[in-house]
């Protein structure tokens, strides 16, 4: 028999998958398809959670459940917004920059109650330091293929794990929820 899930997952992210499920929570996955362009204007922080909500609210409009969750994650160094690399050079161009320096992982997530037609947002930040890189490591992660769906080029829970000399904050954050916010926005809300 089908379980009644009352919680949605607004991505089709199998990092965020696993770390929902990783919390024991019994959810389906719906994602949440949006043009995911920075608007004029728009800090980093901004950017997320209007991405975030945009994700849950459309799947909230179409499909069954109450409690909705979206999300959305960049990485930010120098100002700069880094999502997912166009290609293997943008790939090289984001690996060299977040080389040897820190950046910062921002992960909005909103949490939309449709029965009672309210929403619950946060953003999330934690600051990664990477060591240097050489160029032939660079070169041999982007052949692996990992850099190409994921913000500023990496998977600190995979291949580039080794790259990461240390983090201050979450670490379900940079891998792309944060999931003790999250877990606590859902119980606050009722959902658990």
């Amino acid at each position: 028999m089908p379980k009644n899930f009352n919680i949605v997952l607004a991505s089709a992210s199998p990092r965020r998958v696993e770390l929902l499920s990783s919390a024991g929570i019994d959810f389906e996955v719906m994602p949440g398809d949006v043009d995911e362009t920075l608007l004029p204007g728009e800090t980093p922080e901004q950017h997320v959670l209007r991405l975030a909500k945009s994700k849950a609210e459309a799947v909230a409009r179409k499909g069954h459940g109450r409690y909705f969750i979206g999300a959305d994650t960049i990485v930010v160094c120098d100002g700069e917004i880094m999502g997912k690399p166009q290609d293997s050079t943008d790939a090289e161009r984001m690996l060299k920059k977040l080389s040897g320096v820190a950046h910062e992982v921002i992960t909005g997530f909103a949490v939309v109650d449709r029965d009672e037609g309210s929403t619950v947002a946060e953003a999330v930040r934690t600051k990664v330091y990477f060591k240097p890189l050489r160029d032939e490591e660079i070169a041999a992660y982007i052949a692996t293929g990992c850099p190409f769906d994921k913000a500023g080029a990496y998977a600190i829970q995979g291949g580039a794990a080794h790259m990461v000399r240390k983090i201050d904050g979450s670490y379900s954050n940079v891998v792309g929820l944060p999931l003790c916010e999250v877990v606590e926005t859902l119980r606050n809300m009722g959902a658990l």
